[in-house]
């Protein structure tokens, strides 16, 4: 499974320099509004050092990393949900994403332009998410007034949805998003069709200054606020450095980042919290053909995951021989940990934990 992040911001907070960065995709990156037109997509490796180091002991032919999708966003602006700007389009693209990294703006330069004319990142972080909400109210005020129509046959089902879609119209017109609106699970089923954008969970990316990488500022202060009131997380980058190590060599990257003080880059930080947000562990495969890094959600069986490679081996799955990557990393092999008693055998009901090196044994 591929990870689908929409960045999200003000025009001029840093969003394309951030893509840019990240997937070498080449999105114009320029100091005016809308410099990104079309939604640009770039499918980037996850770093894992555990990846590098199965890849140093097996030796394969191949590599194949997880990998996380970003699709940058060109930027909102008030209105966005009646169309301006770019809005009605923009707003569609978030739509198709699992995870909204909301880039704001924690900086400040007179050289670059503020749409609003002042640095406040709670102002710019609530404009965002009220144009999600119109958006979102817009798709249920249409749902409303068909259900109130069929609701005229006095189905029960149908009443009980009209009461929770009315329910939800009314937390979104306070100007609440839905993602905090209070719902017995079974009851969402009357509107997960919807696609709400205030719903999707959110990770905010803060802009920070070169020389406050590692302190952070008040401007970091007050979007953590902001991001403890939903349980959010938060990762602080620099765009500009972002974009410096990017061109850099693997060995001159790690040189750098350890001039800054620095241990993992933003870039890096920003793609594991995006994990972590969304619950996703990853599982690898080994062998001498190929070491492969694959994604799934925390608390997925044996067969499920035996499923993302391909769907004949959760059909036919017989067995899951497991070794921990701690104990392969220690033992060096998978014949030594197999020696050393070390490889597991795992049925149907074993919960797939980060880290485990599988080879799944499946009936054709």
């Amino acid at each position: 499974m591929n990870l689908k992040c929409g960045i999200v911001g003000l025009p001029n907070v840093g969003k394309s320099t951030l893509f840019n960065a990240l997937s070498d995709a080449g999105a114009e990156s320029a100091n005016f509004p809308f410099c990104t037109i079309d939604p640009n997509v770039g499918l980037v490796p996850v770093p894992d050092r555990r990846l590098d180091k199965l890849s140093e002991l097996v030796k394969p032919k191949a590599t194949i990393p997880a990998t996380i999708e970003f699709v940058d966003i060109a930027g909102l602006v008030k209105g966005a949900s009646e169309g301006k700007g770019k809005g009605n389009a923009f707003l569609s693209h978030i739509r198709e994403v699992d995870l909204i990294v909301h880039v704001v703006r924690c900086f400040d330069d007179d050289d670059i332009i503020h749409v609003e004319g002042s640095v406040d990142p709670e102002r710019d972080i609530r404009i965002i998410e009220d144009e999600l909400i119109l958006k979102d109210l817009e798709s249920v005020e249409k749902r409303l007034e068909n259900v109130k129509k069929q609701a005229k046959s006095g189905d029960k089902k149908i009443k009980d949805q009209l009461k929770v879609i009315e329910a939800l119209a009314e937390h979104l017109e306070s100007g609440k998003t839905a993602r905090t609106f209070k719902i017995e699970q079974d009851e969402k089923q009357f509107y997960n069709d919807l696609f709400l954008l205030s719903e999707k969970p959110v990770l905010y990316a803060c802009n920070v200054g070169e020389s406050e990488i590692n302190s952070g500022n008040q401007y970091v202060d007050s979007v953590r606020e902001v991001a403890s009131l939903f349980n959010d997380n938060l990762v602080m980058f620099c765009a500009k450095i972002e974009a410096e190590i990017a061109e850099l060599e693997p060995e001159e990257k790690e040189m750098f980042l350890e001039e800054l003080g620095v241990e993992r880059s933003g870039l890096d930080r920003l793609i594991r919290a995006a994990y972590e947000n969304l619950g996703l562990i990853t599982y690898f495969t080994a062998g001498p053909k190929e070491v492969r890094a694959w994604t799934i959600r925390k608390g997925t069986k044996a067969p499920q995951a035996a499923g993302t490679i391909h769907t004949d081996f959760e059909r036919g799955f017989i067995r899951a021989e497991t070794i921990s990557f701690e104990d392969f990393e220690q033992l060096g092999s998978e014949k030594a940990a197999k020696d050393a008693g070390k490889m597991r055998q795992e049925g149907k009901n074993y919960v797939v934990k980060d880290g485990d090196i599988i080879l799944f044994r499946f009936n054709v």
